[in-house]
């Protein structure tokens, strides 16, 4: 086995991946965003038996330099980075500074992207978020005990092109339909956002569209619903969710159906689809 590094961000998932890297045996080196992460991480980390650092966001320089001093040869990106925060609520260190200096985009993919090129320059490989997770990764079908209706499965069908598209353009990859009508769009509020104000838009009835993008890079800002997502859905009156299958986390993915199950939510998770053939 061998030591991973984690950069961890808020959430769950940091610790599911903790804790499916120690079950595999695997030595783990947590670096944890100071703006973002739980403070629970780090008790986490030592129950594990893991080494925990607080990092800034946008001290890419000591990000490295602890990865390196504890022997870390590959690294994991875990846990959600507010994206207004990424790009305007940081004070980036040299190391990326210079990184942004050279950004044709200022988007989260081009950004993370550079990130990992910068580690992988340093001797670090980032692996797919995902790599200790598989059981965790959305199935393919209805995953709650009633499967969309039909009126439910039109929106979807109406839906699905339009969340590929701004998935494609980085624009947000949740959209919230009614009727065949597209109710909100997400940019860099957030799933659970969305949905809440689509809910003040609209009202009850509405299904809810969550894609990976067309080239999804499973290394980092791969898609994530958890319990908070199905209680939002609740408080705004949607009534189902599509997910893609295989490309998309079930954060305690028992609890998130149960609680689906519980509201009368319908979860489908779509069939993987190649790029060509979306929408």
């Amino acid at each position: 086995m061998s030591r991973i590094g984690l950069i961890a961000g808020n959430g769950r998932f940091p610790f599911l991946v903790l804790q499916g890297a120690r079950s595999l045996g695997h030595d783990v080196t947590v670096v944890a965003v100071k703006e973002e992460a739980f403070p629970e991480l780090e008790e986490a980390a030592r129950e594990a038996g893991a080494g925990l650092h607080w990092v800034s966001l946008g001290h890419l320089g000591k990000c490295i330099k602890v990865l390196k001093a504890a022997g870390a040869k590959q690294a994991i990106m875990a846990g959600q980075v507010k994206h207004a925060r990424i790009f305007s609520g940081i004070i980036p260190d040299f190391t990326l500074l210079s990184v942004l200096m050279k950004l044709k985009a200022r988007n989260t993919d081009a950004l993370i992207s550079a990130v990992a090129d910068v580690l992988r320059d340093e001797g670090i490989e980032l692996l797919d978020s995902t790599a200790f997770l598989a059981p965790l990764l959305a199935g393919a079908g209805p995953l709650t005990a009633r499967a969309p209706d039909a009126g439910e499965a039109a929106d979807f069908a109406f839906g699905y092109s339009v969340a590929d598209t701004i998935a494609g353009l980085d624009v947000g990859q949740t959209i919230v339909v009614k009727d065949q009508a597209v109710v909100a769009v997400e940019a860099m509020e957030g799933t659970d956002a969305v949905i809440r104000r689509a809910g003040e838009i609209a009202g009850p009835g509405s299904r809810v569209v969550k894609v990976a993008k067309p080239r999804q890079d499973m290394r980092f800002d791969v898609p994530v619903v958890g319990v908070a997502t199905i209680d939002s859905m609740r408080a705004a009156g949607a009534t189902a969710l599509s997910i893609d299958a295989g490309r998309t986390l079930l954060v305690d993915g028992d609890r998130v159906l149960a609680a689906a199950n519980d509201a009368g939510i319908a979860i489908v998770g779509r069939a993987a689809v190649t790029a060509g053939a979306r929408g």
